[in-house]
């Protein structure tokens, strides 16, 4: 029977110790995390903490990496131990982001603005923690901590100002305050959605939801939605853009595509239930930033709804039905 090696629990224990010097919340001095500790930089069971490299991982590698490196580190396990696929958002969410937080990684340093689903999002330990972790267990250890933490507040200030530069602003109709979104592509074609498919096709339209990658939602009227018939279910996956045409009574529900999520059969019967009470009349939008990305998902856009491509914005894409642009009954 195979069994844990002294070394691997040895490491996932000093990890979880680093973890907690850190300063991290309890929750993420866990296992999963020392793991994903280990894996972003590179050290594997045998080796010192002087051996520490940028490893520079996407969620899935790292996944791969922790079962090849540290299979049998789990209490009662005599087999590998992979992290199934369905946990790479608790990974991310619940330990990469964390580490990120914490300054000990960093995403995507050559180039910053990728959206948090993009599958080229790579994470690698930062500068200053590498510097630091390699003399764990050793006298200069406390020295290199206090200079992380010291360090980490100005870096951390640094970073902010650079992914705030990256937000996407969008100026929203009449006298209220234009927002910012999550850097990426999603958010610039969520910006075409509300500046030019709104003013083009639904003039004078509200905007009355509007969704983001970073955030669940950055507009969100509930009020005027309830007026409406409409209350936000906060475990029902809306649709990135909803305007209200009071001209003519439409509620025009819109998902920006540019990579999945495209307005289906499927999630026709979604957006139908999660809008059922609903007063006015429902009008399904999938938009594209263009033709290529449109061409992707054409034969699984749903009959009855609408297509706008950003790139031609003064035209769109009726997909049958008796009227053009308008809700079914």
């Amino acid at each position: 029977m195979s069994t844990p090696s002294e070394a691997q629990h040895q490491k996932v224990r000093e990890a979880q110790q680093i973890l907690k010097e850190l300063g991290l919340p309890k929750a993420q001095q866990s296992t999963r995390t020392a793991l994903v500790l280990l894996a972003m930089f590179g050290l594997e069971p045998e080796e010192p903490w002087s051996a520490v490299r940028s490893n520079a991982l996407g969620i899935t590698e790292c996944m791969d990496w922790m079962a090849d490196h540290y299979p049998l580190v789990k209490k009662g396990r005599t087999d590998p131990t992979r992290y199934k696929p369905n946990s790479r958002e608790s990974i991310r969410r619940k330990s990469v982001q964390q580490l990120i937080s914490a300054g000990a990684l960093i995403a995507n340093s050559d180039m910053p603005d990728r959206t948090v689903n993009d599958q080229n999002n790579r994470y690698e330990p930062t500068a200053i923690a590498l510097e630091a972790l390699a003399t764990f267990g050793t006298p200069r250890w406390e020295v290199e901590l206090q200079r992380f933490h010291d360090e980490y507040g100005i870096l951390r200030e640094r970073w902010d100002a650079e992914r705030e530069s990256h937000r996407v602003p969008v100026a929203l109709p009449g006298d209220e305050e234009d927002i910012t979104l999550s850097p990426g592509k999603h958010s610039e074609l969520i910006r075409a959605v509300v500046e030019s498919f709104r003013t083009e096709f639904t003039p004078g339209a509200a905007v009355v939801y509007l969704g983001d990658t970073g955030d669940k939602w950055i507009v969100k009227k509930e009020d005027y939605l309830r007026q409406l018939g409409v209350t936000v279910d906060a475990h029902g996956k809306m649709p990135d853009v909803v305007l209200h045409y009071a001209d003519r009574d439409w509620l025009v529900l819109v998902e920006a595509v540019t990579s999945h999520g495209p307005v289906d059969g499927k999630r026709v019967d979604e957006l139908k239930a999660l809008f059922k009470d609903a007063k006015p009349g429902l009008v399904l939008v999938t938009a594209f930033p263009d033709k290529a990305t449109f061409r992707r998902f054409a034969r699984d856009i749903a009959w009855e709804t609408e297509v706008w491509i950003a790139e031609n914005k003064t035209h769109m894409v009726h997909f049958n039905g008796e009227r053009f642009l308008g809700p079914y009954s």
